[in-house]
């Protein structure tokens, strides 16, 4: 007679049955984790969209040139951040030093291409600063917020010619009803109020920089942490507006309590708060998904102006900014 003895490297039912308990669980987990970080990441896109959607106000209670108020923007953020981020990096380099020179996660490695890409952040955020905060002086705060986030439509073409997203016909009836947008807001400025087109196509011009900024952070932040891609994005950004600045004999100082307060707040709120949100979220998030969402932030804008900046919004805006946001939604649906 001959007994059967199971063998216990075969799975019994009991175990097997285990088993895939075990795997359901640990991929429940993991979906959990998933899907906090993008509650997470989009909470952050909230709150970023709130904070720079009061940009244009304090930049328009400065009322200083736009390179300036660009430079003290940047450079308050910089000087709030610089003691975390000194912070940080000692942290960093305590952990790679206790591991005995090898890499940790999290440690912070100044590698020639993350330098690279935190100085081209830089030098997009600080022309688009430049170019944006100038359009304020000539037009309302809430079509130059309104014409600066078509940058949507312009990280959708550097997505398709740069990563190779394909393009369907849906993304050229947007772009068509975006232009057509823009162009009624851009040529009925340009009509009644010389000084107002330019303000409009200044903003347009800041759009294509704020593009360059998404598309390039989302590559960046793949390899850097937020903390450490702000303060170092930032500190790039003061040095090129500074230069800028004082090379075109800019007033830098002499300025109204007013005005300091102003400029606090633009770097704070709007900047440390604002953009430290965003970039959070753009280290989890596809740039079209971030850029978006940000298309919050004219509305924020268009309603704080009304009663902070008594700037009524004209049937010609309200019709324009909804053809560009309906083509933005368009381009962006899928």
């Amino acid at each position: 007679m001959h007994i059967l003895i199971p063998d216990s490297r075969l799975p019994t039912p009991d175990s097997h049955h285990e088993l895939m308990v075990a795997e359901a669980t640990q991929t429940a987990r993991a979906e959990g984790k998933l899907q906090n970080r993008q509650l997470r990441a989009y909470g952050a896109l909230a709150l970023g969209a709130l904070c720079i959607g009061f940009s244009a106000i304090f930049t328009k209670w400065a009322n200083v040139a736009g390179p300036v108020s660009g430079f003290y923007r940047v450079i308050i953020a910089t000087s709030v951040l610089a003691l975390p981020f000194t912070f940080h990096l000692l942290r960093s380099r305590g952990k790679t030093r206790a591991a005995g020179g090898a890499a940790q996660p999290g440690a912070l490695s100044f590698t020639g291409p993350l330098l690279v890409g935190c100085a081209l952040a830089g030098f997009f955020f600080a022309a688009d600063l430049g170019l944006w905060n100038t359009s304020l002086q000539f037009t309302s705060a809430a079509n130059s917020t309104l014409l600066g986030n078509t940058s949507t439509l312009w990280v959708s073409l550097g997505a398709t010619f740069f990563f190779g997203v394909a393009l369907r016909r849906r993304f050229w009836a947007g772009m068509l009803f975006a232009l057509m947008g823009a162009v009624i807001i851009v040529g009925r400025d340009a009509f009644e109020h010389p000084h107002l087109g330019w303000g409009d196509l200044l903003a347009v011009g800041s759009s294509l920089f704020y593009a360059g900024y998404i598309l390039n952070t989302q590559r960046v932040r793949q390899n850097v942490d937020t903390l450490s891609f702000m303060w170092l994005s930032s500190a790039s950004a003061s040095v090129l507006l500074l230069a800028f600045c004082l090379t075109t004999g800019l007033k830098m100082t002499g300025f109204s309590t007013d005005t300091w307060l102003s400029l606090a707040a633009l770097g704070v709120i709007s900047h440390v708060i604002g953009w430290m949100s965003i970039n959070y979220a753009l280290g989890h998030l596809p740039a079209p998904i971030t850029a978006v969402s940000l298309l919050s932030q004219p509305l924020v804008t268009a309603i704080a102006s009304v009663y902070l900046l008594n700037e009524p919004l004209s049937i010609y805006q309200i019709g324009g900014g909804a053809l560009v946001l309906l083509g933005i939604y368009i381009v962006n649906r899928r």
